[in-house]
């Protein structure tokens, strides 16, 4: 950074203080140097360049309109150039120069005003190059520290031995992923996500009471997916500090990419590890070495749990599955978590009772809310497996258990399959290849009647189920005459074969119906 001082540093240009200028002036930044003899150049001084002259203005305009012009440009200063026919600087210049409090130099007539432009292209030069030079070496330390392993914390360590900043790393999930002379709560964690899902990212985030920081977003894969952390406003940062930052920004990214590429990885794995449960046969023999590489004990009692979103919301799946996994490292529980289309799911080892498995879906549930504001998780368990063989159904009941959740915005945001009802737990006995050609039977010719008449049946059965067959009630409710619900059920009955006044037909287009409103994707 250039200043006057650093002018003044220079013995060989002989430069002397006339006026200091206002507190700091000498120590401020100086952009360049530009010579003049014009009355009035302050259509050419650019803000915060130093005014060379040697005084021929004074035959056109006085010292103290000179000075004003220049002090309108916004100049950092003036350095004036003695010459033989002016050996002393002008008592009226200094003056007008001490009331605007405007720095002003003095320059020998031994030294040439060119000599005060060669010394700043001199350090422009010099200043370069130890950028280029420091920059070149902090990326061969970077480099080093991230082909070792050091992670985020180690890239931290690099940058702050050549400013000492106050940093930290966060992810789009609120999360931290390294600190280093600074410490962020909740609320300024999740601030700074806030401001990563901006489009573009903000440039600065308010921390509450530690103020403005400076934000540098770490992209990976061609998203932003975290930020370095300055608890500096950006206004405050010198150019070295902002560049340095900005390298080490890069180099995280290296960093992010490589854990989100571990973290694929672990996830395919774990996909896998669910599809081998669902298909059983031959592949279930492969369960219990996948379950081991993930530090589950195959042989003990295992849990499933499968997470979603109560509104449908599939756009966070990949987020909440980094939550999941998360939350069960701080709980200090391996698990395998697999994130799908429509769920995500989690075995893990339990060996407490079965009744305190809702504790941690409940936990698990808040923790989750936490991270997704606005959004209501839910969780469905199934029951406990002996051992990997049994995990087959458990997956089955917990993934069916999480549906039901699923479709409701009230009511509890945890529950075990078994809770579902006993009509529930026999059908969460059969594939959903079966149940759909059961329901697709029953219901097919009555919601074809349906799409073609822009009829009311399906929605009528339903209603009249609802009610449990109480004609009145359900006429009201869908406000027609008992009448017209009676020529509608016997329509139903004519399209499906079965007729409501029979408990046994009541049943079929009870569970057919069930089974529609399952909305049972295929797994994963």
């Amino acid at each position: 950074m250039f200043t006057l001082r650093s002018l003044l540093d220079r013995t060989s240009l002989e430069l002397r203080v006339l006026v200091p200028g206002r507190p700091g002036a000498l120590d401020a930044p100086v952009a360049w140097v530009h010579n003049t003899e014009l009355p009035d150049p302050s259509h050419y001084v650019r803000e915060g360049e130093i005014v060379l002259t040697n005084g021929l203005w004074l035959e056109r305009v006085p010292a103290a309109q000179f000075v004003t012009n220049v002090k309108k440009a916004k100049a950092g200063g003036i350095v004036f150039g003695l010459r033989a026919e002016m050996p002393d600087t002008p008592a009226a210049l200094v003056e007008a120069c001490r009331e605007e409090e405007l720095p002003l130099l003095e320059i020998s007539v031994a030294v040439p005003l060119t000599a005060v432009s060669q010394a700043m292209a001199d350090m422009l030069a010099d200043e370069r190059k130890q950028s280029l030079v420091g920059m070149v070496r902090r990326g061969d330390a970077l480099a080093t520290a991230i082909s070792r392993g050091a992670g985020a914390s180690g890239v931290l360590d690099i940058l702050r031995r050549e400013h000492d900043l106050p940093l930290a790393v966060v992810d789009r999930m609120a999360r931290s992923l390294a600190v280093a002379g600074a410490r962020l709560d909740g609320d300024q964690l999740h601030a700074v996500a806030t401001a990563l899902a901006k489009k573009p990212p903000a440039l600065e985030v308010d921390l509450a009471e530690l103020g403005p920081a400076a934000l540098f977003p770490v992209g990976a894969v061609g998203d932003i997916d975290a930020a370095l952390i300055c608890l500096r406003p950006l206004r405050e940062l010198t150019t070295p500090e902002r560049q340095a930052l900005e390298q080490t920004a890069r180099f995280l990214s290296l960093e992010v990419a490589k854990q989100q590429a571990v973290q694929a990885i672990e996830m395919r794995f774990a996909s896998e590890l669910l599809e081998m449960v669902l298909s059983g046969g031959w592949r279930a023999t492969e369960v219990p070495g996948r379950l081991r590489a993930f530090g589950v004990d195959p042989s003990g009692p295992l849990a499933v749990c499968a997470v979603a979103f109560s509104d449908g919301e599939t756009a966070t799946m990949h987020g909440l599955a980094e939550v999941i996994v998360e939350f069960f490292a701080v709980e200090g529980v391996p698990a395998v978590v697999a994130g799908g289309t429509q769920d995500v799911v989690a075995v893990l080892p339990w060996r407490h009772p079965e009744h305190e498995l809702p504790l941690l879906g409940r936990r698990l549930a808040r923790s989750i809310e936490r991270r997704f504001p606005g959004l209501r998780p839910v969780v469905g368990l199934g029951g406990l497996a002996a051992h990997a063989a049994e995990l087959r159904p458990q997956l089955l009941q917990s993934r069916e258990a999480c549906r039901v959740l699923r479709r409701t915005r009230t009511g509890p945001s945890v529950r075990a399959f078994a809770e579902l009802g006993t009509h529930r737990l026999l059908l969460g006995l059969l594939d959903a290849e079966t149940l759909n050609e059961f329901a697709g039977q029953i219901l097919g010719p009555m919601k074809d009647h349906d799409a073609r008449r822009s009829g009311e049946l399906e929605l009528t059965l339903r209603t009249f189920l609802e009610h449990d067959g109480q004609w009145a009630a359900t006429a009201g409710a869908l406000h027609i005459h008992v009448n017209t619900l009676r020529n509608r059920l016997a329509k139903i009955a004519e399209l499906t074969g079965r007729d409501v006044g029979r408990t046994e037909d009541r049943v079929d287009l009870f569970l057919a119906l069930t089974v529609e409103a399952m909305d049972r994707p295929q797994p994963g």
